[in-house]
């Protein structure tokens, strides 16, 4: 590039970032050259404030800036009614429906041998661990994602707690969209 190397050195780290490639990379570093000195250094110190800040929950591996998230901490919400999610981004997504009272388990990824993903890299011995520590009748839906490595990871899930007869197992819908063209449909998604 014909660039100065502190501009190259952003790029380079945008980069880096997930969903974003080399032009996405270049526009923001070039938009951070028009932004106004304080903008951009209080965007500096917010990234190393994210860095030193927030960890994961304790409980169910949400992001947080305490021991327990917000979401642990809620008394109002049902603590024996758990839905375990991919991500953080599934959790923002199921909160942004308003509709979800329980609790969650953020797994941290999806079982995936072919990439080298096992139990032992994801949060499920925590959840198991978790699940037998709450007392009485629990709910557990598993709302990992309808992909391979989803069903394989909940399929594993619910092998490790077939012994604990107060859980209740059960799969967030699945299914055709609204406004979808039932000709555009796989036959899995029409034969569940």
């Amino acid at each position: 590039m014909y660039l100065p190397r502190d501009i190259e050195k952003v790029i380079n780290h945008f980069s880096n970032l997930p969903g974003i490639g080399p032009k996405s990379a270049s526009r923001l570093a070039l938009a951070f050259l028009r932004i106004d000195k304080l903008v951009v250094e209080d965007f500096a110190h917010s990234l190393i404030s994210l860095k030193n800040n927030v960890t994961f929950c304790s409980k169910c591996y949400n992001l947080s800036d305490d021991k327990l998230c917000g979401i642990c901490n809620d008394q109002e919400r049902l603590e024996n009614q758990i839905m375990v999610v991919e991500d953080v981004l599934d959790l923002v997504a199921f909160e942004r429906t308003g509709q979800y009272t329980g609790k969650y388990h953020v797994l941290g990824g999806l079982l995936s041998p072919m990439q080298g993903v096992g139990p032992e890299d994801l949060t499920i011995d925590k959840l198991i661990k978790r699940m037998k520590n709450i007392p009485g009748e629990i709910e557990l839906i598993l709302a990992t994602s309808p992909s391979l490595e989803g069903e394989a990871t909940a399929m594993f899930i619910t092998e490790q707690l077939h012994d604990i007869p107060e859980i209740s197992i059960t799969r967030i819908a699945r299914g055709v969209p609204t406004g979808a063209d039932l000709d555009y449909t796989d036959k899995l998604t029409l034969l569940r």
